[in-house]
């Protein structure tokens, strides 16, 4: 109550009208943790990479929120969702992306819900692999977690990162019936050609566009998600369109709470059309499974189990292959201090092939990452604190 007191007297400021007709909710996460993380440089590199400081967001992602509602008649509704990355641990987030354009949004939409038609939105939004993902990860798809940061590394848009985050979306969700609902979105790519303009014989309309369906299962014990994302003629802006690939991801989780013990795991895929075109081969075929468990003890701690895998298919003849494997093991511990204060602590183990991507939980990336190599293994230790508003 006292939060939405606030809400409404700020809105106030801006609007006499909209403090008496719309219903505003602020809300937000505050992460923060010290990381400490080790591994071993490529082959032929001397020394140790290593990260020890402070890092926003590792179990949830630091943020604040604007949400809101007004009754239109009839059972519809008005709403809308302004939500903003923080970095608390480098003075950055609201208003600021680290470059001189742009907000650092996590998501910002306005729609119309209706509980028995569903909710229709547009502007930047999750695309239904975010939630999957997170529904069936043993740290609610948490950054250090092994799913979370190998499939952030590898490419994927299934992931509870921001590549799930879509701009220029429209979306369609539909009610929750029994436990059953499903989510639609297509993100249009608004392409420019090398000249700044849409003319139609240098791009098309589809051209970095990305289009998914999701559903889920939520009832009891029992969560099930099945997720299909797809991204058209991806290429940047003004490439010659034969340099462009398409992929296409498929996701299946499932978790199943036993109360003494939660079991969870998923096997999720991306297959790239003209990947050999690339220079690097940098985003290729591959598939990426885990399991996990959630254990509580005592009376308000769970202890966090996951280990993933991700295996590359990618093109052995290409000027830097990717046909190896990457895994990784995490275990965990929270303790609720409160309703809304979490304490955490965890340790994440990685190890790439030689042939396979950089990845790491702090610092990966597809070839190169400041702490993950190829070849190497890395350690990382964490432990911080989350509050919820």
């Amino acid at each position: 109550m006292q939060k939405k007191l606030i809400a409404l007297a700020v809105a106030s400021l801006a609007s006499g009208a909209a403090f008496a007709q719309t219903n505003v909710t602020i809300y937000g996460i505050a992460d923060a943790g010290y990381v400490y993380s080790s591994g071993d440089p490529i082959k032929g590199v001397a020394g140790t990479n290593t990260f020890s400081g402070i890092v926003s967001g590792i179990l949830s992602g630091s943020r604040l929120g604007f949400r809101g509602e007004e009754a239109l008649g009839n059972g519809l509704k008005a709403i809308f969702t302004l939500e903003y990355a923080l970095n608390i641990d480098t003075n950055a987030g609201l208003g600021y992306s680290g470059s001189s354009t742009g907000l650092n949004s996590r998501q910002q939409f306005v729609g119309l819900s209706s509980a028995t038609l569903g909710t229709v939105a547009l502007g930047r939004q999750y695309s239904p692999g975010y939630q999957a993902t997170a529904n069936n990860d043993p740290m609610g798809g948490a950054l250090v977690e092994s799913q979370s940061f190998l499939s952030n590394n590898a490419g994927y848009t299934i992931t509870p990162n921001s590549p799930a985050r879509w701009d220029n979306a429209l979306t369609y969700t539909t009610p929750n019936w029994s436990g059953f609902s499903a989510k639609a979105i297509y993100s249009f790519g608004e392409t420019q050609d090398a000249f700044g303009t849409y003319n139609d014989k240098n791009v098309s309309v589809t051209d970095n566009s990305k289009w998914a369906l999701g559903a889920n299962y939520a009832n009891g014990p029992l969560n099930i998600d099945v997720v299909y994302q797809a991204r058209d003629n991806i290429r940047p802006t003004g490439t010659p369109a034969i340099n462009s690939f398409d992929t296409q991801e498929w996701y299946v989780g499932g978790s199943y709470d036993l109360k003494m013990v939660k079991l969870m795991g998923s096997w999720q895929g991306m297959n790239v059309s003209n990947s050999t075109r690339l220079i690097n081969n940098s985003q290729v075929d591959s598939q990426l499974w885990q399991i996990g468990a959630v254990i509580p003890v005592l009376s308000a701690s769970n202890i966090h189990l996951g280990y993933a895998q991700l295996m590359m298919d990618g093109n052995n003849k290409a000027v830097i292959p990717l046909t190896g494997d990457s895994q990784s093991a995490t275990l965990a511990w929270t303790t609720a201090l409160s309703k809304r204060t979490t304490f955490y602590a965890g340790y994440v183990w990685a190890q790439n092939d030689k042939k396979s991507i950089a990845a790491a939980p702090v610092g990966g990336g597809i070839l190169t990452g400041a702490i993950g190599a190829r070849g190497e293994d890395s350690n990382t230790l964490t432990a911080g604190l989350r509050h919820s508003f």
